[in-house]
C-alpha cells in the first residue's frame, strides 16, 4: 500500500467500493454515478456523511487504479477501515452499481468476484444479494 494513501472512514469505504465497480470497465456511466449519488443521499447509513468527500474518495480510487498493485492497496485500505458488519452492505452496494446500467461486463464481474473474496462474503449470501440487485434493476 502506498505510504501516502489516505485513510478511509467506513463510509468512505462503501463509496470507494461503489466507485471502483463503476470504474472497473474504464467507463463511469451516468446511471452508475446517479446510483452512487442516490445511495449516498438516501440510505440511512449515510445520514451524517459529508457528500463533498465523494470527489476525494473517487480521486483516491482513480489514483490507486493507476498503480500496478493499486487494487490490492485499495482492498488493504478497505480491510483496515470497514467493520465486518458492513461487508455485506458493501457488496450489496457494489452489486447495485454494477446492475444499474443494465449491463454487467466481464471487468465488473471479475471485480465483484474479487470483492466477494476480499470481504469474505459467504457464497450463498452473495447469491441472494446479486439476485436482489438483478430484481431491482431489471428492465423490460
Amino acid at each position: 500500500m502506498p505510504a501516502d494513501a489516505p485513510a478511509l472512514s467506513s463510509l468512505d469505504c462503501l463509496v470507494a467500493i461503489m466507485i471502483s465497480v463503476s470504474m472497473s470497465d474504464a467507463t463511469m456511466r451516468t446511471s452508475e454515478l446517479v446510483t452512487i449519488q442516490q445511495v449516498v443521499n438516501h440510505l440511512p447509513i449515510f445520514a451524517e456523511y459529508d457528500v463533498d468527500r465523494i470527489n476525494k474518495v473517487a480521486q483516491t480510487v482513480l489514483d490507486l487504479f493507476e498503480e500496478e498493485d493499486g487494487l490490492d492497496a485499495l482492498f488493504g485500505l478497505i480491510r483496515d477501515a470497514l467493520p465486518a458488519e458492513l461487508r455485506e452492505t458493501a457488496y450489496a452496494l457494489a452489486c447495485d452499481v454494477a446492475a444499474s446500467d443494465a449491463h454487467i461486463g466481464q471487468q465488473e464481474l471479475r471485480l465483484l468476484e474479487e470483492i466477494r473474496y476480499e470481504l469474505d462474503i459467504d457464497r450463498l449470501h452473495a447469491a441472494a444479494i446479486e439476485r436482489g440487485a438483478r430484481a431491482r434493476y431489471i428492465t423490460l
